[in-house]
């Protein structure tokens, strides 16, 4: 077997030692255009668990590599003059000098071949003597631009310019440092790999390195620059450039975010062994892999650890591969699938992990303000796979230390527990409603009504339930203020008196029952209106039965499918804002505590707001300016109805994930809006405005809108969205991303979801019914067991994520 490599970095040396020591049998040389000693980066940072994975797979340069790092558990935070330091975290520094030492002499010691000051300039023509070509030739990888039609990549500049530096002041803790200057918030990434030496980066969004002149200066005088800036946390030392090779502003660089379609080209070559007299159309031809490695195929922000850890984890995952069955012949096709597959999932984890974090550090100007103790906490969970409870296992006296600060700032603060509560079970008061914790159950449809629009029984048990079971706030699905206003004829309304009796007592039996408050969702269909119930069939028009329909234009929610809504006349407009005043007043009648206006997903207030479904051309349409015009009227005579110490809320679809619709930037504006009009939350969701749409799922996938409306807007915020349990609300609290969290799904398969999830946290505060108190005592010696036959999985550790 012939292997070429192309690139000597840390990836391509350590896959090129791997592969000669699982098979001595092989050729295997590496290629690198740089001399031995040659390296423009300076430390380098290892998880524990990449450490150990080094271990295992290559014992020896695993131990020089170990004996030659610099370990620490500590992060600290500092900005406003404070420093905030967390413990557990689990990391290493190694100068990327001394690891790229260790490998070549690793690599020589099995065999490999190491060619420097060789730079390849034609990958095909070292693939006519090898088996295996493997590029790992870096961020600027030629190989990946000259078979780009095969790796499809795709690389994302992004907004802030960073700066590579080094300084012989010795960090004893991965440090984070803002600071704030005249044009805008900077920060320095800082970590000791060595004895004498530290990684010290610089960065700062765009606009900001611009108008602090540093486009303009020279490497020495940007250098000078970041030291007074800085010069509160290098005691003096000095900063160090190690990138001589490059000159003025080209020493700041932008992050690129590369990511591969395909890690595996292959190069179908003619074989030099064919018969002389072959002509080259009928020569037999030998395909040769050319495959992707380390920052070539995929890179991640240097903000959650290093990319050098991706490269070396791709390389042993190769070795793992290629060792199976068959791999070095007939099944290598099968061999590397199998690799791409398995590294890329592992690889996209990270990058998602890096683009949340990549995003909280080009925006810090939006968490500044937070109070030092959330804005650490804030970062050390800004990438969603560090969560409060993995932070709790790495540093109980910190959450411990945190939980009282934050319960002590909750309104009230709490007073009947000896323990004190997690963030998410802290009380939260709006107006002149308290509510018990900051679990909302979600508004869900439950197309449980009559024909005539009235809830039933199903209602109040199904509501009932939840607030028995320990939420802070249960809302109603959406009640629709009109018979042409459901979305379907099983949905509920209320627009007369018997709706508000029925409603009445779903409202005393909660208000009897638990300590929960109860909330009325309020809306009207639009064009989505006149369809059948979920489970006959989704956005489906009635077979008969329906009703005529209207939206702020003439549109079919469902193209050549769905009923026409006509475009509404001014006296439609007047008609329905009176309509949404007699909901209100009927609820307040009703006695709910809190108001929802549903302004999301493709309803008839939504419509409004998104430039793909309102084309009108009056006042009322065009700018963002003129489409909230009507939304704001309405919410504005619903506000004078609805009593002042009530609160209102107003759901927003923050994203209508389609080309020409509203993005997060328009959901600020409008959160803007609603709050100067005296909205007091803002529920955010998304999307649901067009079937066209694309969203992007995952994991809490709405909370950073929550986030950033919260933080920008500056309105409190319920984040909804795959929330799905205690943790992440917990983390999205504490962080301060939201005010409240909504939970749906899993309230729906345990309305006591809140009360289980109190109990896990050894909470005793929360408000269970007097008659299931013996289902507490069983419950509480449960966890209790639990706990003590199987104790806390360890941290995962390492990740600055």
């Amino acid at each position: 077997m012939r292997v070429v490599v192309v690139g000597g970095g840390p990836g391509g040396l350590y896959a090129a030692l791997l592969l000669k020591r699982r098979h001595p049998e092989a050729s295997v040389t590496v290629y690198e255009r740089n001399r031995p000693d040659d390296t423009f980066g300076w430390g380098v940072v290892l998880s524990d668990q990449t450490v150990e994975n080094l271990r295992h797979a290559d014992e020896p340069s695993g131990r020089r590599i170990a004996e030659a790092l610099h370990h620490w558990d500590d992060i600290d935070v500092h900005i406003d003059g404070r420093t905030i330091r967390s413990t557990g975290h689990g990391f290493s520094g190694i100068g990327r000098k001394r690891l790229l030492a260790e490998l070549q002499a690793r690599a020589r010691d099995v065999g490999v071949t190491v060619r420097f000051e060789d730079d390849v300039a034609d990958v095909e023509v070292l693939a006519q003597d090898a088996d295996l070509v493997i590029a790992a030739d870096g961020l600027n990888s030629r190989t990946r631009e000259r078979y780009a039609h095969t790796y499809r990549p795709d690389v994302d500049l992004r907004a802030c310019r960073y700066v590579w530096l080094g300084t012989p002041h010795r960090f004893e803790a991965f440090t984070f440092a803002f600071e704030e200057t005249p044009a805008g918030w900077v920060q320095a990434h800082a970590y000791r790999f060595d004895d004498d030496t530290s990684t010290f980066i610089v960065e700062m969004p765009e606009p900001t390195w611009r108008a602090n002149g540093l486009d303009a200066m020279d490497a020495a005088d940007a250098i000078a620059w970041c030291e007074r800036t800085f010069a509160a946390h290098l005691g003096g030392a000095p900063l160090v450039s190690n990138a001589s090779h490059l000159r003025g502003s080209a020493q700041w660089i932008r992050f690129p975010r590369v990511t591969c379609a395909e890690w595996v080209h292959w190069l179908e070559l003619r074989d030099p062994h064919a018969p002389s007299g072959a002509s080259e159309h009928h020569a037999p031809a030998r395909r040769v892999p050319v495959i992707l490695l380390g920052d070539a195929a995929h890179t991640a922000h240097f903000s959650i650890g290093s990319g050098t850890k991706l490269a070396l984890e791709d390389a042993i995952a190769l070795d793992h591969a290629l060792a199976e069955p068959g791999a070095l012949g007939a099944g290598m096709a099968d061999a590397l699938a199998a690799w791409h597959a398995d590294r890329q999932l592992e690889v996209l984890k990270l990058q998602n992990a890096a683009r949340n974090s990549t995003e909280w550090f080009e925006h810090v100007e939006r968490y500044a303000p937070l109070p030092p103790e959330q804005f650490a906490y804030s970062l050390l969970t800004r990438s969603q796979r560090i969560s409060h409870e993995n932070l709790r296992l790495r540093d109980p006296a910190y959450i411990a230390a945190f939980e009282q600060w934050y319960a002590a700032r909750a309104e009230p603060a709490p007073t009947s527990s000896a323990v004190v509560p997690p963030p998410l079970l802290t009380p939260f008061r709006v107006r002149g409603v308290t509510l018990p914790n900051r679990v909302v159950v979600s508004p869900m449809a439950q197309y449980s009504a009559t024909s005539d629009g009235m809830p039933t029984d199903w209602h109040l048990v199904h509501l009932g339930a939840r607030a028995t079971g320990g939420a802070g706030l249960v809302m109603t699905e959406m009640t629709c203020v009109a018979a042409d206003a459901r979305i379907t004829p099983s949905c509920p309304g209320l627009w007369n008196s018997a709706q508000r009796d029925a409603w009445a007592r779903v409202v005393r039996f909660v208000h009897e029952h638990s300590a929960a408050r109860i909330g009325l969702q309020l809306g009207h269909a639009g064009a989505k209106g006149a369809t059948k119930r979920m489970w006959e069939g989704i956005d489906q028009p009635l077979d008969d039965g329906a009703w005529p329909l209207i939206a702020p234009s003439a549109t079919r929610y469902l193209p050549d499918v769905s009923d026409e809504a006509r475009a509404m006349t001014r006296d439609d407009m007047v008609r329905v804002i009176g309509e949404f005043v007699q909901a209100a007043r009927l609820g307040h009648e009703a006695g709910f505590d809190w108001l929802e206006l549903h302004c999301a997903h493709g309803y008839l207030l939504s419509a409004f707001l998104s430039p793909l479904t309102n084309r009108r051309t009056d006042g009322y349409g065009g700018s963002l300016e003129n489409r909230l015009r009507y939304p704001l009227e309405l919410f504005a005579a619903v506000r004078a109805e609805w009593p002042a110490d009530k609160p209102i809320s107003v759901r927003v679809s923050a994203h209508d994930w389609a080309d020409g619709g509203n993005t997060d930037d328009d959901a600020v504006a409008i959160a803007r809006a609603f709050r100067d009009a005296g909205a007091d939350l803002i529920d955010v969701s998304a999307g649901q405005v067009v079937k066209h749409e694309h969203p992007v799922f995952g994991r809490m996938w709405q909370t950073p809108f929550a986030d950033r409306i919260r933080q920008e807007a500056g309105i409190a915020t319920i984040a909804v969205g795959a929330i799905t349990d205690a943790d992440q609300a917990n983390g999205i609290i504490a962080s301060g991303r939201a005010d409240l969290v909504a939970v749906g799904r899993p309230h729906l398969a345990n309305p006591a979801w809140t009360l289980l999830e109190a109990a896990r946290f050894g909470h005793d505060g929360a408000a269970w019914p007097v008659r299931y108190l013996p289902g507490k005592a069983q419950l509480d010696r449960l966890v209790a067991r639990e706990r003590a036959a199987a104790p806390a999985a360890p941290p995962r550790p390492g990740e600055l994520t």
